[in-house]
């Protein structure tokens, strides 16, 4: 098995760290991603990971609290799942570095974009946390930021209970369709929830490739890497 991709970022979700929980942090799914991100690491690709904290804190929920302090509980919230995330890897062996958005020197870097490089180019696993560092950007936005300053081929977006992007909610809608292939223009235009508008713009104004896929399947990630048809292919021609 090759890669087909040297260098890579995976978004995860809060949700997606939670498992079936739905809440919180979940060992065995953590410890499942981790795994996963180990195989591709020993195939030589270069893998930084942005965490949503969706598990911990939605920001958006709260109707009652100002915006911007919402979302900096959400921003912590990611870095948890960050903290998390990189024990996991750790205890399997693979080298990891966490980075923050927003300075926290007890418990991860300050994120340095020349640093982060350097850390990829020694084959360390860079977990990036607490988002852009700003309220009212989205984690999908840092990672859509974060693969282009990094200079990244491909963002893996790794969705909980769903296979790809379809036209309609397929969980309300049995005849949903699922997309092969996309554009990032038919994404804003038919208003698809992939990716909030933000990050998509950035993703077609820097023509990043998007592959939106499941991540309940065992090895995703790993299939996704090197190539297999799998979830919804997301570029611009």
């Amino acid at each position: 098995m090759e890669p087909i991709y040297k260098r890579v970022v995976l978004k995860l979700s809060g949700e997606a760290m939670a498992g079936e929980k739905g809440t919180g942090i979940d060992q065995e799914t953590i410890s499942s991603i981790a795994d996963q991100v180990k195989k591709l690491q020993s195939m030589g690709v270069e893998i930084a990971i942005v965490v949503g904290g969706g598990n911990f804190w939605r920001g958006r929920s709260s109707k009652e609290m100002d915006r911007a302090t919402s979302d900096y509980m959400g921003m912590l919230g990611t870095m948890m799942n960050a903290l998390a995330l990189q024990d996991a890897l750790e205890h399997m062996g693979v080298v990891t570095r966490v980075q923050s958005a927003i300075e926290m020197r007890q418990v991860a870097e300050p994120y340095i974009r020349r640093r982060a490089i350097r850390h990829l180019e020694k084959g360390r696993v860079v977990i990036f946390g607490a988002g852009t560092g700003n309220p009212y950007f989205s984690t999908d936005t840092t990672a859509a930021l974060r693969a282009a300053e990094i200079e990244a081929e491909v963002i893996l977006l790794a969705k909980k209970g769903v296979d790809g992007v379809y036209d309609s909610d397929p969980k309300l809608n049995f005849e949903a369709k699922r997309f092969d292939t996309l554009r990032y223009i038919d994404i804003l235009k038919l208003g698809l929830g992939i990716m909030d508008s933000t990050a998509t713009s950035l993703c077609m104004d820097n023509r990043i490739p998007l592959i939106v896929f499941g991540i309940d399947q065992p090895d995703n990630i790993v299939k996704v890497v090197i190539g297999d048809n799998i979830g919804t292919h997301v570029k611009e021609e």
